[in-house]
């Protein structure tokens, strides 16, 4: 489990996350949502060691984040952050093989290239896996550095709005995989997301951020509500159920 307690983080004056405190359930998907600037994004950062807190603690599996050394963390928790280029001309397999360095450290063996073979055909990318980055549409590209991730393999995946460039059909396909990853891996997934009905059809649980803290927090069906979206994004929505599944109709209606 994941648990963040007491994060307090502020740019300049500016202050972002004001004394969060949340823990995030094992082989579970969790989404943040919020509107832009609730600090999703800054909090994922925060978890995942790249980004330092002013105050708090960030606690994996009962221990510091901060105790974890570099190699053993990245054995444990992996992150797929919103922008992400390398600057190198890459093959699809040479990008996913970067998800094996924190056990091969650069010298491949057969279970890192076991590891690489799956989460090229978990990602649907066999047929292009030779084809360099710089050749791929934006979807294509999204979906390789996924699958440099799943090649982790660790307990905890962190992903900083994963759809963006998707198509319908792959931001489906990502988030099945995802399913998939949490319900027979029983890997923990932390996803930050825009697209309220994705969140709502694919999580099993919702973090609502707002003014620096987790304003609603709770099973996805609890969270996904017409009073609490309203009042975490200042806009009127209809929600309807099909199948179990809630979803929001935020388009003819009044913004307040």
């Amino acid at each position: 489990m994941i648990k963040a307690t007491d994060i307090t983080k502020s740019y300049g004056s500016k202050l972002i996350l004001d004394d969060l405190t949340m823990q995030f359930p094992k082989g579970k998907i969790t989404s943040l949502i919020g509107s832009n600037g609730a600090g999703k994004s800054t909090l994922l950062s925060i978890i995942s060691r790249l980004l330092e807190q002013d105050a708090g603690t960030v606690n994996v599996d009962g221990k510091r984040i901060t105790e974890f050394k570099n190699k053993e963390i990245a054995q444990r928790l992996s992150i797929l952050k919103q922008s992400h280029n390398i600057g190198m001309k890459l093959s699809v397999e040479e990008l996913v093989s970067f998800g094996r360095f924190p056990y091969s450290q650069g010298r491949l063996k057969e279970e890192d290239q076991r590891k690489i073979d799956e989460a090229l055909r978990f990602l649907s990318l066999d047929e292009i896996k030779d084809s360099y980055l710089d050749e791929l549409s934006g979807g294509q590209k999204q979906r390789a550095y996924l699958a440099m991730v799943v090649a982790q393999d660790t307990d905890y995946i962190l992903l900083g709005e994963p759809l963006n460039n998707l198509d319908m059909k792959y931001s489906i396909e990502i988030m099945t995989t995802l399913r998939k990853l949490a319900d027979e891996l029983d890997k923990t997934i932390i996803i930050v997301l825009h697209d309220i009905n994705f969140a709502s059809h694919y999580s099993d649980y919702i973090a609502a951020l707002k003014d620096g803290d987790v304003k609603y927090y709770g099973i996805t069906n609890k969270v996904i509500t017409e009073q609490i979206l309203h009042d975490v994004f200042d806009i009127r929505c209809a929600i309807t159920k099909n199948n179990g599944k809630k979803t929001c109709n935020y388009f003819n209606h009044n913004y307040k």
